[in-house]
This record gives C-alpha cells, structure tokens and sequence, in this order.
C-alpha cells in the first residue's frame, strides 16, 4: 500500500471514532442523572440511577437496555422487577431530580433579598432553603425521600444570602445588624421570610 492508502485509511478510522465517541456521550448523558419515579409496589416517589454507561453502550446495536444502577430503596429491595422504568421510557427528562428542583425555582424569589431566581448554579453556587422552623437548609442534608414534602413546605433561598445568613447564625458576636441603614425589610433576625410564613 502506498501513502496515499494510509492517509485514507487514517482519515476514515479518526472520523469514525469522532462520531463514535460523539454519539456514545450524547447518549451518556441522555441516560445519566438521578430521577424520581413513581415506584409501583409502594405507589410513592422513589429516586433512583439508570445505568447510563450500559444503556449508551447497548444503544449502540438497537435500543438501549436499560436497567437501574442504584434506587433508595436499595440493598433491601434490590431484586425488584424495576417496573419504574416504565416511567422512564414516558418522560425521562422530567425524572431528573435536578430538573424538578430547576421547575421549582422558576419564577421563585429569595424570602431574603427578594431577589427572583433567574439563572441556577449548581456546581458552585447552590441555592438553599428556609425551613418553617426558620433555620437554613441545604439540598444536601434533605433526605431524597422527602423531597416533595420538602418543596410544598420550605422556602426558596438564593446562594447569596445563604452565605450571609448562614455567617450571621454561626458568627452572631461578628454581625451588627443595622436595617435603618440600608433600608432593609423585615424582622430583628434580618430576615423577611417572617412575611411569607
């Protein structure tokens, strides 16, 4: 074979594998991500993991095989039918937990600020919540079992005054509140989520 061959040969497998890999991560992350569902046997909102490597790789021959990888419901029920997926295959985008959680902060303001919740980071700047008991909650000490209890009854706080209120909790003797300086609404705690409770 001459050159030329080479070339052509090198051309063909390097594009291949481009839109190999290309389409193996589009389908990766079609599949990735945990999702609530509506478990069958209990007939409550169960979360849980699809195997999105082996649904992206079995895709690759025909429809995807797709099984779950994790389930709170787990190790104890892990021999289940996982029926759930059923409710997958229906909406899968709108099983994220994420995706819920971004539809729930639509349209919200901060009980703090008053700031509306326009754009959300959740890599570095979560928002937080305000539990009816007053006290700051992050996303990461809910329980993901009481996730929808958790979203009728807390309210919406942004990254910011988390970070703020969260110092002045921890650090009273460090804080002088003064809202007569900065016009700032609400109580004597400094915040205004007593309006909204």
């Amino acid at each position: 074979m001459n050159t030329e061959a080479y070339l052509i040969v090198i051309v063909l497998v390097a594009s291949a594998s481009y839109f190999g890999i290309k389409w193996l991560v589009r389908a990766y992350s079609r599949y990735r991500g945990t999702r609530i569902v509506t478990c069958p046997e209990t007939g409550r909102p169960a979360i849980v993991e699809v195997d999105a490597l082996h649904a992206s790789l079995t895709s690759t021959v025909g429809s995807p095989d797709i099984r779950l990888e994790n389930c709170w419901r787990w190790p104890l029920k892990e021999q289940c039918g996982q029926e759930c997926l059923a409710n997958l295959d229906v909406a899968p985008g709108q099983c994220l937990v994420s995706g819920v959680l971004m539809r729930w902060y639509r349209g919200k303001t901060c009980v703090y600020c008053s700031k509306p919740f326009e754009e959300l980071h959740w890599i570095d700047h979560k928002p937080a919540l305000h539990s009816p008991a007053g006290l700051l909650v992050t996303w990461s000490e809910v329980p993901i079992e009481n996730l929808s209890t958790v979203l009728e009854t807390h309210l919406a706080v942004c990254w910011d005054c988390y970070i703020a209120q969260s110092f002045r909790m921890n650090h009273p003797d460090l804080v002088v509140y003064r809202p007569w300086r900065n016009d700032i609404p609400g109580g004597v705690d400094g915040s205004s989520a007593s309006r909204h409770v």
